[in-house]
């Protein structure tokens, strides 16, 4: 798999009491953080985070809405099919792949668990078109787990603040799981994504509008908006 280009270097990694203040700060401007994928439970969670690689959410959310009222359950995509599934995610990138990975992994849950998205990491990871990204997405959003799920966003926050600096996703990951303190871990995914997606932005971080730049190490600051 591609490695995301690593973001320029924040001047030190921060301590544990600025990443507790970091995320603090996130937190009380953002309280109520939840993704933005459209879903109904875990089973169109899982297809909509599968759709939703190198694509928007907002683009997976349009393609979803008839898709899964077509098919809400691993059943019914089965029977809709690689066709049916893609004539509803053409919008999307990918988008051929994508749908015979949904029918795929749908097929896989009837078979092996009873139509149900399972609690357990190397099952999820064992489903088709589902690497460990997605799976701590799933275990995140749906069932509670403190894991972080490491995108382009958090990737680059990571390395950029001096949060949770690394050189692949799953050594930021690593490098979080570690560092935030447990009881601000599970939302702190949402903290974190969204952060990265509306205000420290990968060609020019809002750093003017960022509730958390005291204890952010990236330097120079761009404090003035353009």
């Amino acid at each position: 798999m591609t490695q995301p280009a690593r973001p320029a270097k924040a001047r030190r990694r921060m301590t544990l009491k600025e990443v507790e203040r970091f995320i603090t700060l996130l937190a009380e401007a953002n309280p109520d953080a939840a993704s933005e994928l459209v879903f109904g439970d875990d089973y169109t969670l899982l297809v909509a985070v599968v759709l939703s690689a190198q694509a928007t959410d907002a683009s997976v959310n349009r393609a979803t809405a008839g898709l899964f009222r077509d098919a809400p359950d691993p059943a019914a995509m089965v029977a809709l099919g690689e066709d049916g599934v893609g004539a509803h995610i053409r919008s999307i990138g990918l988008w051929r792949t994508k749908a015979r990975n949904v029918v795929a992994l749908s097929q896989r849950l009837l078979d092996q668990y009873a139509g149900q998205v399972p609690h357990d990491r190397a099952a999820l990871e064992a489903l088709p078109g589902v690497g460990r990204k997605t799976a701590n997405v799933v275990m995140n959003v749906a069932f509670g787990d403190s894991t972080m799920a490491v995108d382009t966003h958090i990737f680059r926050i990571g390395n950029r603040t001096g949060l949770a600096p690394g050189k692949t996703p799953r050594a930021v990951e690593d490098q979080l799981i570690a560092r935030i303190p447990a009881p601000m871990l599970r939302p702190a995914h949402h903290w974190l994504i969204l952060h990265g997606r509306y205000v420290c932005k990968a060609r020019r971080p809002e750093c003017w509008r960022c509730p958390a730049q005291e204890p952010c190490q990236y330097t120079p600051k761009n404090l003035t908006p353009p």
